[in-house]
């Protein structure tokens, strides 16, 4: 007799499911709950936001540990956030109400007392991000096998946000460690919205046999998406009034979920958003939500928004774009172009969420530029396309760091047994011997690592010691030095140190105005009151990169004539002015246009970032006077010889590291433990991370550069 879905859960679980009255399990469930209980497989669940992963994951992973969670560590549950593990740790007590398995969270607001209760009986499931598990390995070294000796399943969430970046290089190191600790070795199960190219993810999942990884697929679902795009040109440095009355109107019934690109921009919208509420003598009804906002203000947002059926909205950075629940959100605003297909689907999950409803989207464009990047991704997401994952090509600066780990977590380890730990380790299996054998002789000479005389062990050194004893060795990103904000003893957030304030500066900050009255650069220490203008702080912002198919799109649609319902007036409008200067010189789907001007030349290669930079190098290395590069265009002075010197690129034989001469330090390859590298392993690193030169080879070969010459009139008129 073969068991339905329902009837192989645990009775807890079942129970649970009776009184939330389900009625059946959504498609993803269906598919996971047997997949998980009927094989031994890692399992990566794929489906879109609101479909139930969550407990497509744990309802039958309790059913299989019920009898042993209550007494001994069973689960491992990793977060990309301390906030998301907050939030699921509601979830997921809620679920396992009826039964006895401990959940236990571990991060840096975690008390010391809750800590070492869950080292005194490891039991049931933890809740920790890599960079606790780290701590771990550094600090309860002689612990280690008490805690993750009977650990059966890691759960992995949000899987996407760690395998493109150093981060899930850190963990699935760490999750490989472990293994050493483990009785066998714990199935992954890892949950996403938006991933792509599962081959890579089995990859990174199980490098040694991504047979036994098991893909469940479901689109969950659907929902109808009513999406509007309207464009308002900015002109200066303020976002024009007629966006925000718009944005206004639209959310003032309606609670939204407003995306910027940066920090300041969250600022400024949610500032002038609150003005135009107060002017309707309304109450404050957006809130800011960012990284430089003090953890217990966003916290706070979160809650009280999720609380409310007030429409009341929050105005955020990508801090919202992953499954922090904020409650049913009725709207998904955008202000500009996202840098992805895949930021912008996660983005649009955030709504919909309530049976029967749609989701619903409102693109904002205030330059040209945004409006064709808005297009190109909109469409890319309704053909149903997403950036296929890539990984994190040669991770030597992450070895770097994990090489001071395991020196520290042995207290004392031969060169060898770290070259075969090394070695084994399932992320850093394709890291060349030789080389890594020159990343240590490189750490033991620059005394990050110390060699005893006599055992030859190698032990953390005084370099080494430095580096490990820092405050942020735990994480593998890059963090700036901030000033914290203070209001009397109220935090407010951080601002970036690198922006030079001064005594008497206005800002706005957590949506609010404040003036500054001191600053304290022995304590790191801002102190300020409240303020009656001011203008949004700058903060750093990576942007990302464009992937080529995004460029492509935005030719097809500059050199095409299709029409977009989605689109106001203005917008259409604007479409059809950048549209004109490429439909009057006739360009073909392989040509790229190369605008002549009287004292330069810009090059649209429509190619996405790293082929862009890659053809940009090549460039300045034959001398073609380049000026500046973006995600798609090259520009230059020198126009008089630009043609000759285009022919030339196709007649060189390229190689990457000739590029290095004409790279700049802003363009180099960086991240946290880069310049701890020897050279040629940098060198190495920034190829594989900064450079397409298979890419740009193709370029030259299949496009063709067509020469434009344009009159001063003409460029007037470009502007």
């Amino acid at each position: 007799m073969v068991l339905t879905t329902f009837e192989s859960l645990a009775p807890f679980i079942k129970k649970k499911i009776w009184e939330q009255q389900w009625k059946h399990f959504t498609p993803v469930q269906e598919k996971a709950i047997p997949a998980i209980l009927n094989t031994d497989k890692d399992v990566i669940i794929s489906s879109a936001t609101a479909s139930g992963k969550t407990e497509a994951a744990f309802l039958p992973i309790l059913s299989e540990v019920v009898d042993t969670a209550p007494d001994k560590l069973k689960i491992l549950y990793i977060s990309p956030l301390k906030a998301l593990i907050n939030d699921q740790f509601e979830r997921i007590t809620d679920i396992c109400e009826s039964s006895y398995i401990p959940i236990h969270r571990w991060h840096g607001d975690v008390s010391a007392s809750k800590k070492k209760a869950m080292l005194k009986q490891p039991a049931g499931i933890l809740q920790i991000t890599p960079e606790s598990m780290e701590s771990l390995f550094i600090n309860r070294t002689n612990e280690l096998a008490n805690i993750f000796h009977d650990v059966e399943f890691v759960i992995i969430d949000e899987i996407h946000a760690f395998i493109n970046e150093a981060r899930g290089v850190h963990l699935r190191s760490l999750l490989s460690r472990m293994e050493a600790y483990t009785t066998h070795r714990p199935r992954i199960i890892g949950l996403s919205a938006t991933i792509d190219n599962f081959d890579l993810v089995k990859q990174w999942t199980r490098p040694e046999n991504k047979k036994q990884v098991e893909v469940i697929k479901s689109e969950g679902e659907e929902k109808k998406l009513l999406y509007h795009l309207l464009h308002v040109q900015q002109d200066g440095p303020k976002k024009p009034v007629d966006l925000l009355q718009d944005m206004r109107e639209l959310t003032r019934n309606q609670k939204a979920l407003i995306f910027c690109n940066n920090r300041g921009s969250v600022e400024e919208i949610t500032y002038f958003l609150n003005r135009l509420a107060k002017r309707e003598n309304h109450p404050e009804s957006y809130f800011a939500h960012h990284s430089s906002i003090d953890k217990s203000e966003r916290e706070f947002v979160e809650k009280s928004v999720a609380a409310t059926k007030m429409p009341k909205s929050i105005v955020a950075t990508s801090s919202l774009e992953l499954g922090i629940d904020i409650g049913s959100i009725d709207l998904v605003i955008q202000l500009d172009n996202t840098f992805s297909v895949s930021s912008l689907k996660q983005r649009l999950g955030r709504s919909g969420r309530k049976a029967d409803s749609h989701q619903m989207l409102q693109l904002y464009t205030t330059d040209e530029d945004s409006l064709l990047q808005s297009l190109a991704v909109m469409e890319l997401n309704l053909e149903g396309w997403i950036e296929p994952t890539e990984g994190y090509a040669l991770p030597y600066d992450i070895l770097f760091q994990q090489i001071i780990s395991i020196c520290a977590e042995t207290n004392g380890i031969t060169k060898e047994n770290v070259i075969m730990t090394i070695i084994r380790n399932q992320i850093f299996l394709t890291l060349d011997r030789e080389q890594v054998k020159k990343l240590l002789e490189k750490m033991i000479e620059d005394n990050i690592l110390e060699q005893i005389r006599g055992t030859h062990e190698l032990i953390v050194g005084l370099e080494g010691e430095r580096i490990l004893r820092g405050r942020d060795f735990y994480g593998v990103f890059m963090s700036v030095q901030e000033f914290e904000v203070l209001h009397g003893s109220q935090n407010i957030g951080t601002l970036d140190q690198s922006q030079n304030f001064t005594a008497g500066d206005n800002f706005i900050l957590s949506g609010k105005l404040w003036t500054i009255t001191e600053i304290n650069e022995d304590t790191n220490k801002i102190h300020v009151t409240p303020a009656v203008d001011g203008n949004p702080p700058r903060y750093s912002s990576g942007g990302g990169k464009m992937h080529p198919k995004i460029g492509e799109k935005m030719s097809t649609i500059l050199y095409g004539k299709d029409t977009f319902a989605y689109l106001d007036q203005n917008a259409q409008a604007t479409l059809d002015d950048q549209r004109h200067m490429y439909h009057e010189v006739k360009l073909s789907a392989y040509q790229r246009p190369l605008w002549i001007y009287e004292n330069g030349w810009v090059l649209d290669t429509f190619s996405g970032t790293k082929i862009t930079r890659t053809l940009a190098w090549m460039m300045k290395t034959v001398g073609a006077g380049v000026t500046r590069v973006g995600d798609y265009k090259i520009e230059g002075a020198s126009p008089a010889d630009i043609e000759d010197k285009w022919q030339e690129l196709k007649e060189v034989e390229w190689k990457a590291y000739d590029l290095f001469a004409v790279t700049n330090y802003r363009e180099s390859f960086m991240s946290k433990y880069s310049r701890y590298l020897p050279g040629s392993l940098y060198h190495h690193m920034h190829e594989a991370h900064e450079v397409d030169l298979a890419g740009a080879l193709n370029f030259l070969q299949i496009m063709e550069i067509k020469i434009i010459q344009q009159t001063m009139e003409e460029e007037e008129a470009n502007r």
